[in-house]
């Protein structure tokens, strides 16, 4: 039984490095040092132990390891480090600022060449404005056709 000590210390501290891994944001490193743990396990397992219980300790991982990703991330999402709110309109959230409506329909005239975002002066303000991917050059007539988030469309008057 001694010599199953060693193997299923490193295999439990795998397993605490990789719900660790869930919470704490490392860029994979402790990830890697977790697979480094359960590999160095599964060598003494083979190399000093025997085959066949090898074999148990590489299909026990094949369950116990998606097993706790998802609990960990399970319990994540019921932690306080999640956001539990939801962005909407209904909450006073808008990702369009309300003053770019009201320049639909309106004429300008393009400040910049079009390639096919530039500027544009309409209504005696220099907005961002984009076309639909054709060049439009510069000191031309321009109509803006669509408001979409924060982009203004125009096309050539």
């Amino acid at each position: 039984m001694r010599e199953f000590f060693i193997p299923v210390v490193l295999q439990l501290a795998g397993v605490i490095i990789i719900v660790a891994e869930i919470f704490l944001p490392s860029g994979g490193l402790l990830s890697l040092v977790a697979a480094g743990l359960f590999g160095y396990s599964l060598f003494i397992v083979f190399h000093d132990i025997s085959t066949m219980a090898g074999t148990y300790f590489v299909l026990a991982d094949l369950f116990m390891i998606p097993i706790l990703v998802v609990v960990g991330l399970k319990i994540l999402v019921r932690s306080p480090a999640t956001l539990k709110e939801t962005l909407s309109s209904d909450s006073g959230v808008v990702s369009q600022s309300p003053e770019l409506e009201s320049f639909m329909g309106r004429e300008g005239k393009s400040v910049t060449n079009l390639h096919p975002g530039g500027a544009a002066i309409i209504d005696n303000k220099r907005l961002d404005v984009v076309s639909r991917g054709e060049y439009i050059e510069k000191d031309r007539n321009l109509i803006v056709v669509e408001v979409t988030g924060n982009q203004i469309i125009v096309r050539e008057n």
